[in-house]
């Protein structure tokens, strides 16, 4: 890293944002502390590969892998223009976590380019939802091994949405997700690798919600999110994501990437629902999409 010594490095790793460096093949050439801290990944584990062999895998919303056509910090080198973009990384832990992205030019001396820089930084939706967690710890009932809320939370969010619901005349909708196939991830590589595995799922699907949604593990490898203030397409665009996004994510084991998949039924509150009516309705869609090939959304008309 050619910054003028110690004291630019000294600067660098001491803020917040993630940083790292790379030149024209793309390469990287620095890797800031704060980049270690948001991603897991040591400078060590990632200085001198390329960041389009697939380390932190930046996806769109819509799940389009960054990499390869895309990627900002390629443009940004082709046509030395600054670049933005809400993405979300592949952290080591195997999640995808959602950062803003900024991608600039270097130049030398003669004002050619000679690489670029990143920056990224946690989404501030994201450190929202972690302060609430926070602050209301004492509060909500966690389950023990992912650390969402569980099943007698959800039951009581589920109460007071309806009640709500029914008072104001709005709608919420309730996504019922369940792993696919999850008994052989646990036959293949251990009870240890499944329990990490469900807590990918859970950490990926929280990242997808917004601070004021709810999310919560119902029981074995089933989750389950209330979706606040949305119409029917707000509630498909939403489980779709949900669903991109765990999709796209994996665990590191042994150098082999773990994978999983879920299936997912998603309905809106209706006049008249009681908490049995609107599980019920959920847990049909749900086993829809089981029925029908898994690894989909299935939505109630």
């Amino acid at each position: 890293m050619d910054t003028g010594g110690d004291f630019y490095k000294n600067i660098l790793d001491n803020i917040g944002d993630g940083v790292y460096f790379v030149d024209k093949a793309r390469r990287i050439t620095y890797w800031n502390q704060g980049a270690e801290r948001i991603t897991g990944y040591a400078g060590s584990q990632v200085i001198g590969q390329s960041c389009a062999d697939g380390i932190l895998v930046h996806v769109d919303e819509n799940g389009t892998k960054l990499c390869g056509r895309g990627c900002p910090l390629a443009a940004t080198m082709g046509d030395g223009e600054a670049r933005e973009a809400h993405v979300y990384l592949h952290h080591s832990r195997g999640h995808r976590e959602p950062v803003l992205i900024r991608a600039m030019p270097m130049h030398d001396s003669k004002n050619q380019i000679i690489g670029a820089v990143e920056t990224f930084s946690d989404n501030s939706s994201l450190m929202s939802a972690l302060k609430r967690v926070k602050e209301s710890s004492a509060a909500v009932i966690q389950d023990p091994l992912t650390g969402v809320g569980n099943r007698r939370h959800l039951e009581l969010r589920i109460e007071s949405c309806l009640a709500e619901c029914h008072k104001l005349r709005t709608s919420a909708g309730v996504l019922f997700a369940d792993v696919d196939h999850f008994k052989q991830v646990n036959d293949t590589y251990g009870h240890a690798i499944g329990d990490e595995a469900l807590k990918m799922v859970a950490t990926t699907l929280k990242h997808g919600l917004r601070s004021w949604d709810s999310l919560g593990r119902w029981g074995g490898e089933e989750f389950l999110a209330l979706v606040l203030e949305v119409d029917r397409s707000q509630l498909a665009t939403t489980a779709e994501k949900l669903r991109m996004l765990v999709a796209n994510s994996h665990l590191d084991v042994d150098g082999t990437q773990v994978k999983v998949t879920v299936s997912v039924g998603a309905t809106l509150t209706r006049p008249g629902d009681t908490p049995e009516s609107l599980l019920g309705r959920a847990n049909a869609l749900l086993r829809q999409s089981k029925t029908e090939g898994r690894n989909r959304v299935s939505l109630a008309a």
